[in-house]
């Protein structure tokens, strides 16, 4: 290729002058075209996490339980009963907003094959998803396809989708965030890896057909998006669930014998990343021969073969003169199957077509050389502590709570949740909306996983550090609640451009509080992903530190939900001091987005989570619910909507339950390490919590039709319902 034509190529695939310069460097002499899109894409932000790798590094990945940690296709702990759970969380931001449904739909068979690839039998779904202002005509129409997207490809493929969350904000009006996460159960001794071995041994092609379709689409996810974005859609993928579930079958059925020495999803970068990172683990060379790909487009170009993101394709290693054994299985499934290649001695990739010689470079420097930036940071500068007696209330608490419970943020997900199936496979416990996490039993066993998404980006804008720490503790919080041990995290973190030093700085100081939080919890990140560069004509997100978390009970009958039932008393677990900044009360009722967010003792979360889990696990606890999003009230009500019945609310003889705070910020402030519990027993309840230093108050009792609060007109279930289930089918009728 001529210098000029590499240096305008380079460009327009994303690569710096520098990097350009750098590939040259060790190539030795002018790319192929080929060559040039490999760079581009094992080079990418997306690939290669060259601003992000070095922050990374601060988060604890180790502990007893953890089989294998960042690095390979998803995290793998130890669950008991010689079995491991395999999870992880990936972001498809960018295809999302371009072409929703299928950008959502090609998310949801990216993580699962990460899952299933490793020899787990994906048992759960879940997602984050993030929305601009939901009156824009453009933020219903990226709702409504990313809904039926995930829907449509977890339902199809046969995976449960069991939790999740949904935020709004303007923010996010030109880059909605989809993340997908999936949860897999696999033996623990038959874990499959992604390094390749064996000189000699064959590169074998799996799957579906090899098109067009993807063709750079890391690059594109590693670029911010302009005026024109709209013209990328060829970068999207096309997925298809049914050959999703084909491959599941015939991947489990392989991984029953003993021929695989290694496998790799095609995701981003397709047959370059799948290829390149296999070899480069193992520390071999590999030479392909892309005539022998199956296509589904005539006169493709190596070029096109090696840079596609087709779905629904893996890659293999295996053992010597056992093809014939795979070939049967995937022609039985109705796959496609070919030998493309064989492992070398050589430490390069070496790619022919037609007789031609399309590429070769040397593996290692690909890696060692690609880019590590240092990018320069600026803090965030720190907000004032609100103080909320300072906080006028212009709405009364009834009618706040009213407002709350059906904004944007916590009106009820059913329109969302219907339409992904929860329950197929059997083995769900607690389906959406029912617990603060979802819980899913293993098959033939009483024990059952707990998982849940969270974040909560307002914070991470205001302080991104606590931020970050709040993302974490939110999640180990929500696991506690269903009476689950939290055992470890996968991460999405999803921020703007960073090579603005105050996004460089937010990621910076998120890393530094999820660190912080997961050693404190014992909760480890086992896998992750980073999505950068979400800003659409300068205008970036709100720092979105996206935490995916699993837990594990060992009987799933003692998992609990937060229905409130008639004759229960309510306990308040934790210190309420009304702390209003960054509310949602504050944004939805005042008016107003400011203040520092509530800031997370960590030893205190540890205190009490551990406290309500052991009288969970005790049979003290009847209902769980931690206190997040909307403070106290909005926590009951939630309760009190699951379990179909009120609650009055009363102080001890000779106490106030606001004990001087300013009604609306005891009512709605979101302090944080904090539980709501519902139990036939709150004496002994009590007594159990002063003698574990815990602060804990009898604040009220469930029964009758209405919610009663000292002061505020009292407000019946059926009235919280309605205005609950309003929102979101009101706004996709439009």
């Amino acid at each position: 290729m001529a210098p000029e034509r590499a240096r305008q190529l380079a460009a327009e695939f994303g690569l710096k002058p520098e990097e350009h310069e750098r590939a040259l460097a060790i190539l030795g002499r002018q790319p192929s075209l080929t060559e040039l899109g490999i760079f581009s894409v094992m080079w990418s932000e997306h690939c290669s996490y060259k601003s992000s790798r070095v922050w990374l590094r601060q988060l604890p990945t180790k502990a007893p339980w953890v089989i294998h940690g960042p690095g390979e296709n998803a995290g793998v702990i130890d669950i008991g009963e010689g079995l491991a759970a395999i999870f992880k969380m990936e972001s498809h931001n960018h295809p999302s907003f371009i072409e929703p449904y299928q950008g959502a739909a090609t998310g949801v068979g990216g993580i699962l094959r990460d899952v299933f690839t490793m020899g787990a039998r994906p048992i759960a779904n879940l997602n984050a998803l993030r929305f601009g202002d939901p009156s824009l005509p453009k933020t219903r129409q990226v709702l409504d396809g990313v809904v039926r997207g995930i829907g449509g490809y977890g339902n199809c493929v046969g995976v449960p989708t069991v939790g999740g969350e949904v935020n709004f904000h303007p923010a996010y009006n030109g880059n909605p965030l989809v993340n997908a996460m999936t949860v897999g159960i696999a033996p623990r001794d038959r874990i499959f890896l992604s390094a390749a071995a064996g000189i000699g041994n064959p590169v074998v092609y799996v799957g579906s057909k090899t098109g067009r379709d993807g063709i750079h689409g890391a690059t594109m996810s590693s670029a911010e998006f302009s005026a024109d974005s709209e013209e990328k859609r060829p970068t999207v993928q096309v997925g298809d669930p049914y050959a999703e579930k084909l491959l599941i079958e015939a991947c489990m059925e392989l991984m029953a014998t003993d021929v695989i020495v290694a496998i790799q999803d095609m995701g981003a970068a397709g047959l370059t990343s799948s290829s390149v990172e296999m070899a480069g683990k193992g520390g071999v060379g590999i030479e392909l021969v892309l005539d022998d790909v199956p296509q589904r487009e005539t006169g493709m170009s190596a070029y096109e073969m090696m840079l596609s993101e087709s779905q629904e394709r893996m890659l293999m290693i295996l053992k010597p003169g056992q093809e014939h054994v795979a070939e049967a299985i995937f022609r039985k499934w109705e796959l496609d199957f070919a030998v493309i290649g064989h492992l070398t001695d050589t430490g390069r990739i070496v790619i022919r077509h037609k007789g031609a010689l399309e590429a070769d470079i040397p593996l290692a420097p690909l890696e060692s050389e690609a880019p590590l930036y240092h990018r320069p940071t600026a803090e965030t500068p720190k907000q004032p502590v609100l103080d909320a007696a300072g906080v006028a209330d212009p709405a009364g608490i009834a009618p706040a709570l009213l407002t709350l419970i059906g904004s944007p943020d916590l009106c009820s997900r059913r329109w969302i949740w219907d339409q992904y199936d929860s329950t197929v496979g059997g083995q769900t416990v607690k389906r959406p909306g029912a617990a603060d996490a979802a819980i899913v039993r293993l098959e033939d066993s009483a024990r059952a996983l707990a998982m849940t998404t969270d974040c909560t980006p307002r914070y991470c804008a205001a302080d991104p550090e606590e931020g970050g720490r709040q993302a974490v503790a939110e999640a180990w919080r929500n696991i506690t609640a269903t009476g689950a041990l939290p055992l470890a995290i996968t991460d999405n973190m999803n921020f703007g451009n960073p090579e603005k030093p105050e996004i460089m700085g937010q990621f910076a100081a998120a890393v530094r509080g999820m660190a912080s939080a997961c050693t404190a919890l014992d909760f480890p990140v086992v896998s992750g992903n980073v999505s950068l560069y979400n800003e659409t004509e300068g205008r970036g997100i709100l720092p979105t530190p996206a935490i995916g978390a699993v837990g594990v009970i060992e009987d799933a009958a003692k998992a609990v939900g937060y229905a409130l039932r008639p004759g229960q008393e309510i306990v308040l677990v934790g210190e309420t001091k009304g702390w209003l900044g960054q509310s949602l009360w504050l944004r939805e009722i005042a008016g107003r987005e400011e203040g520092a967010p509530p800031p997370v003792d960590l030893a205190a979360e540890r205190r009490h989570g551990d406290f309500v889990r052991a009288q969970i696990l005790a049979g003290t606890v009847a209902g769980c619910h931690d206190l997040a999003d909307g403070g106290l009230l909005v926590a009951l009500a939630e309760m009190a909507m699951e379990g179909e019945t009120g609650a009055t609310l009363e102080p001890a003889p000779g106490e106030t339950l606001t004990g001087g705070i300013p009604p609306h910020a005891f009512w709605y402030g979101e302090d944080q390490g904090r539980y709501l519990l519902a139990t036939t027993d709150a004496a002994a309840l009590l007594a159990a919590a002063q003698a574990a230093g815990v602060p804990a108050r009898r604040i009220g009792r469930a029964g009758g039709g209405d919610l009663v609060v000292p002061g505020a007109d009292a407000i019946s279930v059926a009235r919280l319902r309605e205005a609950h289930e309003r929102f979101l089918p009101g706004l996709m009728a439009r």
